[in-house]
């Protein structure tokens, strides 16, 4: 995919972390981005990174009703997204009989319903596209392997890691690529809930990103259908 053709993205979680590293990054290449979160102060702040080539889009991905809003209220039939990113998710970890029911039903709403969601709203017309569009899954490691106090989010991640799978089944006579990335643990946020610290050792989420870019810009009958990133050494500075 030539990034440079007046390409359009869709990137959900885009107000921090990795999400956001992808949409500036993919803005920067100049592709047209509507970033998804829930947090407008956090999607302003990217904006300012990303430049022009952003939007930001103030929408949670469990409201089916709103993502469908959403998008026939923005797109045309001659002007719908080449690129979707689903890379919205949440985590909670703790042992299984002490994990909240509430915990539970988050992760699978955001780590899988939402992807349904988001994807199945954008599907139908990237079907009718005659060039080349790519759906990017960002799965984890622990959708490939188990770990304690992990079930909630091993079982949506596991079920990304599926769900990629069929859809690229689905999908590739359409000329439509789909990816899952699992990624191991980056240098984000996102291990507050767990009471975990991040580090520099992790991954970063730029080096990410422009891993994204890389699997974009493959020839159109050329597909990277999964791949696995871990750090080398992860373990803490100094352990």
């Amino acid at each position: 995919m030539d990034l440079s053709k007046n390409k359009i993205a869709v990137v959900t979680g885009a107000s921090k972390g990795l999400g956001a590293a992808i949409a500036i990054t993919l803005a920067m290449k100049g592709v047209h981005v509507y970033g998804i979160g829930r947090k407008k102060d956090s999607l302003k702040e990217v904006a300012i990174q990303a430049g022009n080539n952003f939007e930001p889009i103030t929408l949670d991905i469990n409201d089916e009703t709103a993502i469908h809003d959403w998008y026939n209220n923005t797109f045309t039939n001659v002007n719908t997204p080449d690129i979707l990113i689903n890379n919205a998710g949440i985590g909670f970890f703790s042992k299984v009989d002490e994990t909240p029911t509430s915990n539970w039903l988050e992760m699978v709403n955001t780590n899988l319903n939402g992807v349904f969601y988001v994807s199945s709203t954008l599907i139908p017309d990237m079907k009718k596209k005659k060039t080349s569009c790519h759906i990017i899954n960002i799965g984890s490691i622990l959708g490939k392997v188990g770990r304690t106090e992990s079930t909630g989010y091993c079982a949506t991640k596991f079920g990304i890691q599926g769900f990629s799978e069929a859809l690229f089944m689905e999908l590739r006579g359409f000329n439509i690529k789909v990816t899952c990335i699992n990624p191991g643990s980056i240098e984000t946020d996102f291990f507050k809930t767990s009471g975990q610290h991040s580090h520099h050792n992790m991954l970063q989420p730029f080096d990410i990103a422009n891993t994204i870019i890389h699997l974009l810009e493959t020839p159109d009958n050329m597909l990277i259908n999964e791949m696995t990133i871990r750090p080398l050494n992860p373990k803490p500075p100094n352990s």
